[in-house]
């Protein structure tokens, strides 16, 4: 958590984590479990058509580790290329959580870079939005775009740091900072970290938290990378809201010159 008075607000439901994770690549449950639990995540993504949610009933069951009554299910759309796919993923998921809204919408163009298909992940908004859904998208770093996903009526906006599982951390920090200072929703950065210091520089731009799977699940210690990543998430803020120092060409003098007795 960070601070009690400094909620992360999504779609009207406060949460004291800024760090969500996601629930793949992990060796199995109980790695992903005791991960999910060290980082201190609120929200966690699961990707509806790769990981059983109760839909395979004699397959290890995600529910069982990780309860809807602890944690606030964000399932996704990972794997789908279009439209109807996407869609349809969501509404699977509606129908497998009794009712459950909030939704992370992702439509890939590319299965190389996972980059998304911009275009039709505007469709795909406004028909999730239209049907009922809150939906947090995963799009690329461009303002316009993010802007424009805003007006749909998007209740989170998710622009990618860097490709998705690169672990390149913030590529583009001066888009980032364009969709924070535009946005009236909460910008939470997905895709592209790597290690605390990129997920602190996300905070440190304003953005309001971080979506992270690769950088825990792949790390050589999940569990300890967790706890590294939901420290920086603190700090990230917590330097953010205490406002940096400007920066300067030369030194200037930590201890007041005047009235020195030499």
């Amino acid at each position: 958590m960070t601070t009690f008075d400094d909620p992360l607000i999504i779609a009207g439901r406060a949460y004291q984590s800024r760090l969500l994770t996601g629930t793949g690549k992990y060796k199995d449950m109980e790695e992903t479990r005791l991960a999910t639990e060290a980082a201190g995540a609120e929200i966690i993504t699961v990707a509806v058509r790769r990981v059983n949610l109760g839909q395979n009933p004699n397959e290890p069951n995600l529910l069982d580790v990780l309860p809807p009554s602890k944690y606030t299910l964000l399932p996704n759309t990972a794997g789908c290329y279009t439209v109807d796919d996407a869609v349809r993923t969501c509404r699977l998921a509606r129908e497998l959580l009794d009712g459950h809204d909030l939704v992370k919408l992702e439509v890939l163009g590319d299965p190389k870079t996972l980059y998304p298909d911009v275009t039709a992940t505007l469709q795909a908004a406004e028909i999730l939005v239209k049907d009922g859904f809150k939906v947090m998208v995963y799009t690329s770093d461009d303002p316009i775009i993010a802007k424009r996903l805003e007006e749909i009526g998007c209740v989170a906006v998710m622009p990618l740091a860097a490709p998705i599982g690169s672990g390149l951390g913030v590529q583009n920090k001066y888009n980032i900072l364009t969709i924070v200072e535009n946005a009236k929703v909460p910008i939470i950065v997905d895709a592209g970290v790597g290690t605390a210091s990129d997920a602190a520089i996300a905070m440190e731009l304003g953005c309001d938290g971080v979506l992270m799977n690769t950088a825990i699940a792949e790390a050589k210690d999940p569990v300890m990378m967790a706890t590294a990543m939901k420290h920086a998430i603190i700090a990230g803020r917590l330097a953010y809201k205490a406002g940096r120092m400007p920066r300067r060409r030369f030194a200037s003098a930590s201890s007041p010159t005047d009235g020195l007795f030499f």
